[in-house]
């Protein structure tokens, strides 16, 4: 059987332990309520759950413990208190679930121990639901390097186990749209949507599936991704709408929206229909059966990039001769560059790389927070936290490079505020180069092209050149 209803469905703790908080908490809630009152009134008899915050590395993995039962309390959001919980899991589904993500290529298993964390997400959500245990549950993962291939044939191993199925069937993507959240406490009452830009593009897409337009969201995830704040870039809608079916063809109702600490949550439910609404032209591939590739969640960019770990590389496609002379090097892993210019360029013997940030790749979040909001208010941010991230984005470039950071030989940094980051910036600077002895120049400057404190431009020797003694 198909599924009857999909849902999406925020998973942070504060519309269950604190509804009186924000009256967007408590407008979320009562959109959990409306949502409940759909499940029974189509005879739902399973929720089968997809939370972003539940994490694998391993391949995929379904909780397949017949009643995983614990007190859990969210590791960020203490303070609102314990959440305790008692599920019914419909283990035979699960075990399913397994057989045919196998059949499609992928590597999955079950989890079945008494004490297995569950993710605050899944708690979230089923206590919303399912607190009477009315409907059996069903939660599978979410790989954390899975991209859109994977993700998309997990789904599809879900919709195959409810083909040899007759459970009434609803499926939850437990994601919040932009997840941008606080990184300072903020006040309940003064809760919003940490960024301008993200409140926008969320509206852009519950437009959308209002319409009932649930695949044209799934295609246009990359795009809100790189223009947003997305929930692992959208990963869950991918899911969703692989386990629903890749089309438009759905009732789409937006029951609530609004902000739960920054992040962008909605509660939406899409109901299987006969008409369709829109058509976008579908550029990504419809996979069947998951053949190994990982993209690591990257969004695509206009031109091509290149990547030392990718198979398909070698030396010349890593070293695009220019015509002025010298190679380019950019790679996937490291932040987009903002502007026309490649992350490295080898002339001769040295290695130059483009001023680089601690923007984090695919995300474009910047660790220890920005420097300022989206309307040029400032805000408070860890220079040391920046810094680090910041060598480690080097660190990205030169590997992809053929080299390594300890063939640095000299560095310039940038910090927008001398007196308040110099002392933070050195500390970590010493921690990364105090062996190395790179030459060093720290200038101070008003602004830099994106929101943050520290940026570094660097001089390296390749990783065919004999490094000098020191």
């Amino acid at each position: 059987m198909s599924a009857v209803l999909g849902l999406i469905l925020p998973g942070l703790p504060h519309p269950l332990l604190r509804p009186e908080g924000n009256p967007s908490w408590g407008e979320i809630r009562k959109g959990f309520e409306a949502v409940r009152q759909q499940l029974i009134d189509a005879k739902v008899e399973r929720l089968v759950l997809y939370s972003t915050q539940w994490f694998s590395i391993l391949g995929h993995q379904v909780q397949a413990h017949a009643n995983p039962a614990w007190t859990h309390v969210d590791q960020e959001f203490h303070d609102l208190g314990s959440m305790p919980y008692s599920f019914q899991v419909d283990r035979s589904f699960s075990e399913s679930v397994v057989k045919h993500a196998t059949k499609r290529g992928l590597h999955a298993r079950t989890v079945d121990y008494h004490g297995f964390p569950i993710d605050t997400g899944s708690v979230v959500v089923n206590q919303l639901l399912n607190h009477d245990n009315r409907f059996q549950l069903s939660i599978v993962s979410c790989n954390m390097y899975a991209d859109r291939a994977e993700t998309v044939v997990w789904g599809k191993a879900v919709a195959d186990a409810l083909e040899h199925d007759s459970k009434r069937t609803a499926i939850i993507a437990v994601t919040s749209l932009s997840r941008r959240l606080h990184t300072q406490r903020v006040a309940d009452a003064d809760d919003h949507v940490s960024s301008q830009m993200d409140d926008e593009w969320n509206h852009k897409l519950l437009e959308l599936l209002a319409d009932g337009r649930l695949e044209d969201v799934s295609q246009l995830a990359r795009t809100f991704a790189a223009q947003a704040h997305a929930d692992n870039k959208l990963k869950a809608i991918w899911w969703l709408s692989a386990v629903m079916g890749a089309h438009n063809r759905y009732r789409g109702t937006v029951h609530a929206y609004g902000p739960i600490f920054g992040t962008g949550s909605a509660v939406v439910s899409l109901t299987p229909s006969d008409s369709e609404v829109g058509g976008h032209e579908f550029d990504e591939d419809d996979v069947e059966y998951f053949a190994g590739d990982r993209e690591v969640l990257e969004v695509k960019p206009e031109r091509p990039v290149l990547d030392l770990e990718e198979e398909s590389s070698s030396d010349e496609e890593l070293n695009q001769p220019t015509e002025s002379g010298g190679s380019v090097v950019n790679t996937q892993k490291a932040p987009k560059p903002v502007g026309a210019y490649p992350h490295a360029r080898r002339v001769g013997d040295l290695l130059f790389l483009s001023g680089v940030g601690p923007r984090q790749p695919g995300t474009d979040a910047i660790p220890g927070g920005p420097i300022r909001d989206a309307d040029k208010n400032p805000l408070d941010y860890d220079a040391a936290a920046q810094t680090r991230a910041v060598i480690e984005n080097i660190r990205i470039i030169l590997e992809a490079s053929g080299s390594s950071l300890d063939r640095v030989i000299d560095v310039q940094a940038f910090l927008i505020d001398m007196d308040r980051d110099f002392k933070a910036y050195n500390k970590v600077y010493a921690e990364y180069f105090t062996d190395i002895q790179a030459t060093r120049t720290t200038i101070a400057i008003r602004a830099l092209p994106t929101p943050i404190a520290v940026e570094f431009k660097v001089i390296a020797l390749p990783g065919d050149v004999p490094k000098p003694p020191l």
